[in-house]
């Protein structure tokens, strides 16, 4: 729950700064006619409009689960993360490239550009205030990882694309300034025009990586391999357990997860011995680990999960060949 609080934080921050900087940007967008702040402005208004999609998706997440949704809801945050990369994509990309290829072809000089270096130096400032309550969030959640490693491992969505979002924003306050002040300096407005087109590519690019990211964790991936390695070993602690032979995770939200236990227990447990002993794995595995909220345990021998590995990577193998492309 104090994971969630902190990822709600960091979007309601954002929200607050990208309202604020849109409407600034649009307004002198308006009054000097430039196309790198008319990008910004759409950029900011994407931005905008995508911390209110996910305040919307960590509120459908926190959903207890019901008879329809008996593993909760805690997809829906992924399902509203990969809608934010797709929209960063169509809209902030689609708008910024058709801004800057309309330019190019009909120039339109820039009136008031010292207008618009306050409002670059203004978002800027809010943007990188933005910026700096994220990276401390997300450092605190990411311990001795890389940055690149923690962005890929993560399972909470909101703070990773809060975090690109504003780094694409600083970048592309960055590209403006210099599209609007070459255009200023050089008497060519096509360097304007260029500034959105660059404006473009950053967002598409920081778009197609958080769409990858998001629909990973959409199709299902597993827990972190330290809690998968804690379940087997509470599990094999059991006295009433012989081996805990492997475990299966999906993560269904940042903090829901799914788990399949294959365990051998002694031979001399009764039925109602095995129950007893199931729950106290139960027990013991969601006190190390509350995110876990379902777990299954199968009964089988070692041997029987070996086999089961082995079909699930010789249908891989088999996956693998028949979609790679044919000479």
């Amino acid at each position: 729950m104090r994971a969630k609080s902190s990822s709600s934080r960091v979007v309601l921050v954002a929200l607050a700064a990208n309202l604020a900087i849109a409407l600034t940007k649009f307004a002198v967008a308006a009054i000097t006619g430039s196309a790198a702040m008319l990008s910004e402005g759409v950029h900011s208004l994407v931005d905008t409009i995508n911390e209110i999609l996910l305040i919307y998706g960590l509120k459908r997440s926190s959903k207890p689960p019901d008879r329809t949704r008996p593993f909760g809801y805690g997809r829906e945050l992924y399902f509203w993360s990969f809608v934010v990369a797709l929209l960063v994509l169509a809209l902030g990309t689609g708008a910024s490239v058709y801004t800057g290829v309309m330019r190019l072809l009909h120039p339109v000089p820039i009136d008031r550009p010292y207008l618009n270096y306050f409002v670059l130096a203004f978002s800027f400032l809010f943007e990188g205030g933005s910026w700096l309550y994220t990276v401390r969030a997300f450092r605190r959640t990411k311990g001795r990882q890389g940055w690149f490693e923690a962005f890929r491992s993560s399972k909470d969505p909101s703070t990773f694309i809060v975090l690109f979002e504003d780094t694409a924003a600083l970048i592309g306050l960055v590209i403006a300034f210099a599209g609007i002040a070459g255009a200023q300096v050089f008497g060519l407005p096509q360097l304007d025009a260029i500034a959105s087109l660059a404006i473009g590519l950053v967002l598409a690019v920081s778009s197609l990586l958080l769409a990858r990211e998001t629909k990973a964790l959409l199709i299902g991936e597993p827990a972190h391999s330290h809690v998968r390695q804690s379940i087997l070993e509470i599990a094999g602690a059991d006295r009433g357990v012989r081996t805990a032979n492997g475990v299966l995770t999906t993560q269904l939200g940042p903090d829901q997860i799914v788990a399949a236990l294959s365990a051998e227990f002694e031979d001399a447990l009764t039925t109602t011995d095995i129950e007893a002993c199931v729950n106290r794995i139960e027990a013991a595995i969601k006190a190390a680990h509350p995110d876990v909220s379902v777990l299954f345990v199968k009964p089988q021998t070692a041997k029987t999960w070996q086999k089961r590995l082995e079909t699930i990577d010789d249908e891989s193998d088999l996956a693998r060949k028949s979609d790679a492309p044919r000479p």
